[in-house]
């Protein structure tokens, strides 16, 4: 596993869009489908990674919390799965499943996806409002594995917020960090 930090993609930049496959119901989904009408966040996530394992059952709390907001939460993996097929659309369903996710999990077979959103790590997190625009690419917290530092979610839930509440983001924002996307 290496230690990477996400790429800080400039504010402003428009969500870019795609067509994948949920692999929760093997549909097709595009971003315009299962946007949020106040606000949509891209999560790049992953089955084995440790550090989406240790904050996956935020996940699931936060995605849960925003819905109802307006604020609609989707997952996509981008791993190479050749070389880890852990990450592969048959165990993504599974881990889904398992997990209780209540968001798409969204299978990037051609890692396409993730090089439009310059996507590094996972977890790694993109927030854009109504309008598809980034407000804010950062951590959940800073929580990690063995830093002892309770999982809350509390930089991401602080950005849904002052998005939902018409605020300013705090434009000095944190990376993310987690095991590097597996590139082909």
């Amino acid at each position: 596993m290496a230690l990477t930090p996400s790429n800080m993609l400039p504010l402003g930049t428009k969500a870019p869009d795609f067509n994948l496959v949920d692999t929760k119901d093997n549909q097709k989904k595009s971003l315009n489908q299962l946007k949020g009408a106040n606000g949509t966040l891209v999560m790049f996530i992953c089955n084995h990674c440790p550090f989406v394992i240790h904050v996956n059952e935020e996940l699931v709390k936060l995605a849960n919390d925003y819905k109802s907001k307006g604020i609609n939460c989707i997952a996509i993996s981008s791993n190479d799965v050749e070389n880890y097929p852990q990450d592969g659309p048959d165990e993504m369903k599974i881990h889904a499943k398992e997990n209780n996710y209540p968001f798409p999990y969204l299978y990037d077979e051609t890692q396409a996806v993730a090089k439009a959103y310059d996507a590094a790590c996972t977890p790694d997190f993109f927030l854009f409002d109504e309008d598809l625009k980034l407000v804010y690419a950062g951590q959940l917290d800073g929580s990690r594995p063995g830093n002892d530092i309770p999982v809350t979610g509390e930089d991401l839930r602080a950005a849904m917020d002052a998005l939902l509440n018409n605020e300013i983001i705090n434009p000095n924002q944190k990376p993310s960090m987690g095991c590097n996307i597996k590139w082909k």
